[in-house]
Parts: C-alpha cells; sequence; structure tokens
C-alpha cells in the first residue's frame, strides 16, 4: 500500500475506531502527534506501536520537537532549549557550537526515535530578524552563514540517530510579524535579497541534509500573490528547479489562518497538491479531515511515494537501552549544561 498525501492527527491517548478506519484509508500517509497525545514514555510508545501496525508501510509519525516552546513531550524527555541558546554561544565558541548542536540533534532524535516517532518538523531554518514572535528563538540566528552551519551539525547528529530532517518554513518566515496561525503574513521584500539571505539555508542543505521541505503561509508579494505553500511558482520553479531539491514537500496545517485565503480545506489540499506539495497537514479539525478524504481526487504517484517512504526513521534503539548508554547520559549533560532544566532545578532545591 503507497503512503497517501494526507497528514493528519487524532484526538487522544489512543486511537478510537473512528481513527483507525480513517488512518487505513489510503489517501492518508501519515499522522501527525501533539501534547494532547501524550501521557508518558511508554503511552507514546504504546500509540506509536498501535498506529504503525494499521499499515505496511506504516503511516509516518511526527511530531513538532524542536525544544524550547515547541516540544509536544515534555515529562519523561529532556528537556530542550530553544535553538536560539546555540546562536548565542555561536559568535564567541563556533567550533564548541558546532559540536554542541549536533549533540543536541541526536539527543531530540534518538529519544523520539526510542518511542516509534520518525521524524520531528525539524530544523528550523528561518532568521532571527527580530520582528516575530512566533519565530524568535526557534531560530539559529540572524546571520544565514551561521544558521547554515548550525543547521548542517544539528541535522548530523539528527543522522546519526537515523532520523530524516525536515526544516522549515521556506523561503523564510522570520522578517514578517503576523504570526501565520493566526493571520496572513505580507512580506515585501525583493527575490534577490530574499536569496541571500533567508533562502541560503534551505539552498546549501537542500541537497545535503535534509529529506522534506515545509513552505510558509506567507505572501512574498513581489515574487507571487500566492502563499508560498500554495504557490508553483515557490515549490516547483525555485524549490525543485532551481534548487535541484529530490526530497518531499510539506505544508504547513492548512487550518492555519494564512492558508485561509485559499478556500475551505478541501481547496487547501488540493491547491497545495497541485502546487507541488506531497504531503498536506489537516490536524486540529476533524471534520475537515472528513471532507478532504471524501472530495479529494489524486491519482497514486510513485514518485512522491518514494519520496515520502525516506521520512521513514531507522534502527531506533530501545528506550530503556538508550537511557542506560553513556552516549545518551553525555549528551543529556551536554544539553543541560548550556541550558538548564527549570524544572530540574526545581527538583534539586
Amino acid at each position: 500500500m503507497t503512503l497517501g498525501p494526507l497528514m493528519v492527527d487524532i484526538k487522544g491517548v489512543e486511537l478510537d475506531q473512528q481513527e483507525r478506519e480513517i488512518l487505513q484509508h489510503p489517501l492518508v500517509g501519515g499522522v501527525i502527534l501533539f501534547s494532547r497525545n501524550y501521557q508518558s514514555p511508554a503511552q507514546i510508545e504504546a500509540l506509536t506501536k498501535s498506529i504503525r501496525a494499521l499499515r505496511d508501510p506504516h503511516l509516518l509519525i511526527s511530531v513538532d520537537h524542536e525544544g524550547g516552546r515547541v516540544q509536544r513531550f515534555r515529562k519523561g524527555f529532556t528537556r530542550l532549549p530553544p535553538i536560539g541558546a546555540l546562536g548565542k554561544q555561536y559568535m564567541q565558541h563556533p567550533q564548541q557550537t558546532l559540536i554542541t548542536a549536533e549533540t543536541t540533534g541526536w539527543l531530540m532524535a534518538a529519544e523520539l526515535r526510542a518511542v516509534g516517532v520518525d521524524f520531528s518538523f525539524a530544523p528550523v531554518l528561518d532568521l532571527d530578524y527580530g520582528v516575530s514572535e512566533v519565530i524568535g528563538d526557534r531560530s539559529f540566528h540572524r546571520d544565514p552563514e551561521a544558521v547554515t552551519a548550525m543547521a548542517r551539525a544539528y541535522i548530523q547528529g539528527m543522522k546519526q540517530a537515523w532520523m530524516p530532517a525536515v526544516g522549515k518554513h521556506f523561503p523564510g518566515h522570520g522578517a514578517v510579524e503576523v504570526d501565520s496561525h493566526l493571520g496572513l503574513p505580507v512580506d515585501s521584500r525583493h527575490f534577490e535579497d530574499m536569496l541571500q539571505a533567508d533562502m541560503l539555508p534551505f539552498r546549501q542543505l537542500c541537497n545535503s541534509g535534509l529529506a522534506g521541505i515545509m513552505p510558509a503561509h506567507i505572501v512574498y508579494e513581489k515574487s507571487d500573490m500566492l502563499p508560498a505553500g500554495f504557490s508553483p511558482f515557490w515549490i516547483k520553479e525555485i524549490l525543485r528547479d532551481r534548487f535541484g531539491f529530490q526530497g518531499a514537500v510539506l505544508s504547513d496545517d492548512l487550518s492555519m489562518e494564512g492558508a485561509a485565503v485559499i478556500g475551505d480545506s478541501l481547496a487547501r489540499a488540493e491547491a497545495a497538491l497541485s502546487a507541488g506539495c506531497d504531503m498536506v497537514l489537516v490536524c486540529n479539525q476533524p471534520d475537515s479531515v472528513i471532507q478532504v478524504i471524501d472530495g479529494l481526487k489524486i491519482d497514486n504517484d510513485p514518485v512522491r511515494h518514494m519520496r515520502l517512504i525516506r521520512l521513514h526513521g531507522r534502527h531506533g534503539m530501545k528506550r530503556d537501552e538508550l537511557l542506560a548508554s553513556e552516549q545518551w547520559k553525555a549528551a543529556a549533560k551536554t544539553v543541560l549544561s548550556y541550558a538548564p532544566d527549570p524544572e530540574l532545578e526545581l527538583d534539586l532545591v
């Protein structure tokens, strides 16, 4: 059975019968997990096992687990710092920071792989211009060369844990103030200016590290009047043809307000797939999932399937073995040394 182009969510900490039926639909290819789906490492491992058992090849299982403000699984996992904490060290100690970034990427990936998650939507490749509250310290740095260097090291760590990397938000989310979850941001910069700045990390990493890329729900009005995630210009002409990216393109959540300009959920899914996305995320609106499944007409595409199948994580270590390993102990110590966990500090008092 091929992987379909829809990534959907589920309501709770275990599957109900309707969700099992939805996840077995041929249009579905993946599941994204949220905080509401998490209680403990044992529970999430049981949930991912039940999802994997539904299909062969198994559905992609993903989560947003960047660290800082965006870490869906917390209790029982190492509390990861925002990647901006690495950027603060980079200019003074670049080589040591790259080693730390690699260690952090490995730790994030290894803990998720140990409970059956294929990949995290990470790393963030946006530049921190100091204007976007939704990005902020989710970005490594303002300087594109620094972002590229730290992201490359972080991705190398992920690869060592057998997790593919999915960079976001192409061609760059850091220069707009509006949060695309709440509205439609418009970026008025010229293409050539962005090419030398925001797009640089994507361009340098798209064929030497990234298995997937997520485009932004932002209009770059000097280049195209469609949000990037619905734009053949950005996905086909620039990302595919100009940059030569051969990995998977996954939309941002189609329920976000930045996507509303396109129409209802079905129209959004159709537009994103037509623009060149391989998989679209339909989250937080159960009725929308049914609407898209009932209405979407799309042929099987072996190229899309191969791009998606490469997002499967491989060779995950058992969690008890991971936590007993010297590599995990050293990595957790490293992360706590440069970004102490306030909850752990509280426990020690």
